[in-house]
């Protein structure tokens, strides 16, 4: 049985296998920022919705180590690399992604579109008081900018049906193209996946830490320390405690292991011990 099926839309983004790239089993798409908002920004002129999952090399552990998450992610549209590590990856084993495509970046990118139309934005999440600190600078950066609303839960509104109704109604009557979702992963997109069958039309986008990064209340790497791979070390000295065992004991471990099987792949071909295990798992509960 075999779990690396990708959910198709109607411009056929996925439909010849060379729009995408397997990275330990995990397919995501071979396009450029400006491809990926070119294809969303299409998709809502023509009053389609969507999800777009930003794959960083923590997620992808996470995609891969749990059967359950990675069922959910073969829901969403479209799947990026927001990794530096993941675009190594894809090189190494002959099949290279053009390029990373960040959440960090698409707020910027993809706002940027909408501003130019009569199309909004919704923000969803992040700490307190932070989304209506990035509405309004956004608002400043990109005149004409329609920012339909803004929205941050309290801490556990996940397990409280009246606060996601809250989260429904809100959405409902702000009436957003694109939901800019900041509430880390997977929770964002457990909710996502929940709400997009209300939403048909809106775009759903899981950008993490996003908002902290516009608001400036934690410093983004310069680009070129980010193609360098030096983005998880910028971090780690921000926030040494929260961030070294996620860092320094899983994702370096796991880098070696997805840079090894996509050279192995590379050579060998398509086989990895996590795909192997994930088949195995699956097997064992259709019995």
């Amino acid at each position: 049985m075999s779990y690396n099926t990708i959910n198709e839309t109607n411009s056929g983004i996925f439909h010849k296998q060379e729009k995408y790239v397997d990275i330990f089993n995990v397919l995501l798409n071979k396009v450029t920022e400006q491809d990926c908002v070119k294809l969303i920004i299409d998709e809502i002129n023509l009053g389609r919705g969507g999800w777009c999952v930003t794959v960083n090399l923590e997620i992808l552990r996470l995609i891969t180590s749990d059967l359950k998450i990675h069922k959910l992610i073969e829901k969403s549209t479209i799947r990026v690399a927001d990794g530096i590590t993941l675009v190594w990856a894809s090189r190494f084993q002959g099949t290279p992604l053009p390029e990373r495509v960040c959440g960090s970046d698409l707020i910027y990118s993809l706002t940027a579109a909408i501003s130019k139309s009569d199309k909004s934005i919704f923000l969803l999440g992040g700490n307190e008081g932070t989304a209506i600190r990035v509405a309004n600078l956004l608002r400043k950066k990109y005149p004409g900018l329609d920012v339909a609303g803004t929205l941050c839960p309290p801490l556990g509104f996940e397990h409280e049906l009246s606060q996601r109704q809250n989260v429904i109604n809100t959405i409902l009557s702000a009436n957003p193209d694109i939901v800019f979702v900041a509430l880390g992963f997977p929770k964002a997109e457990y909710l996502i996946a929940e709400l997009r069958d209300l939403f048909p039309s809106i775009w759903w986008i899981g950008i993490g830490i996003s908002f902290s990064y516009v608001c400036g209340d934690v410093k983004r790497p310069p680009k070129w320390a980010r193609n360098l791979g030096f983005e998880t070390l910028y971090r780690l000295i921000q926030e040494p405690r929260r961030l070294s065992k996620r860092y320094l004991f899983y994702g370096l471990r796991f880098a070696v292991v997805v840079l090894f099987d996509s050279w192995k792949k590379r050579f060998f071909g398509d086989f990895n011990i996590m795909k192997s295990q994930t088949e195995n798992r699956a097997d064992k509960k259709s019995i």
